[in-house]
């Protein structure tokens, strides 16, 4: 995976799909995407890191491309790195690998700022055998899982890493089955404005997160339609988002990573 790729269209940004080095998941689909060109510090990555399991998470670090990339690329070598090295075993504990890969990132992020450096994280581990999903929300805008019970939230479970250098998050476990769904969305989409203004006031409302969890409801009720991709999740999201905010220039990232059971 490319870390620091951008699209650079001529005119009107073109959703950018998750590239192929996304390993492939028995009875299940994964993708991520960003709309337009990347400006600020959302990172996404996926890796198998054993037998039966899948390391996957989205990250938003704090300011622009030009000045984060450091930050970026420590977080990808830790993630991919000691993420493997954690999750490698068929007898770990995923739920205290999960915290311990959590504070390495969070002293990581400390170490290479040189100080705070907010960064919101979703991570998750994916049990292919069991169907499970440990996760770890350190501050980051909410999980929104679809399921036979309907549409909910997977809440923060800790604080954003790279604020305190011995910060631990929860890693709870979900189960999952056919047709379930987790999506995940930067801050960029859930506070992705449309602007409207007049001859006394400028206001503005935001895309926010019940917009992203109608979509989801939407697709649960179309019970005869095909199950959507990972990929067609992400997209829809992105594209509804973009249209929502008139395609205004886009101040943030805006990226959609999504993981869907097919059998």
């Amino acid at each position: 995976m490319s870390l620091f790729s951008t699209n650079k269209p001529d005119s009107i940004p073109a959703v950018e799909p998750v590239p192929s080095t996304f390993p492939p998941i028995a009875g299940a689909d994964l993708a991520a995407a960003t709309f337009g060109e990347r400006v600020a510090g959302d990172f996404y990555d996926a890796i198998r890191v054993g037998p039966d399991r899948i390391l996957f998470g989205l990250l938003d670090v704090a300011g622009r491309r030009e000045t984060n990339r450091d930050i970026l690329s420590a977080a990808q070598d830790v993630f991919r790195n000691l993420g493997a090295e954690l999750f490698s075993g068929s007898d770990i504990n995923e739920s205290d690998a999960m915290t311990q890969l959590c504070l390495h990132l969070n002293r990581r992020l400390i170490e290479v700022s040189a100080g705070v450096h907010s960064c919101p994280a979703f991570i998750a581990c994916y049990h292919e055998t069991f169907g499970t999903l440990c996760y770890t929300n350190a501050g980051h805008t909410p999980g929104i899982v679809r399921d036979s019970t309907g549409v909910s939230e997977l809440p923060s479970t800790g604080l954003p890493l790279g604020l305190f250098s011995h910060a631990t998050c929860e890693a709870p476990t979900i189960g999952t089955n056919k047709e379930s769904a987790l999506v995940l969305v930067s801050r960029g989409v859930i506070e992705c404005a449309n602007a409207k203004s007049n001859k006394d006031e400028t206001s503005a409302e935001d895309f926010g997160l019940a917009r992203v969890k109608q979509l989801l409801e939407q697709k649960e009720k179309q019970k005869d339609a095909p199950q959507a991709t990972a990929h067609e999740v992400c997209t829809s999201i992105l594209t509804t988002a973009n249209e929502f905010s008139c395609r205004s220039p886009l101040l943030n990232d805006l990226t959609a990573l999504a993981f869907v059971r097919n059998a």
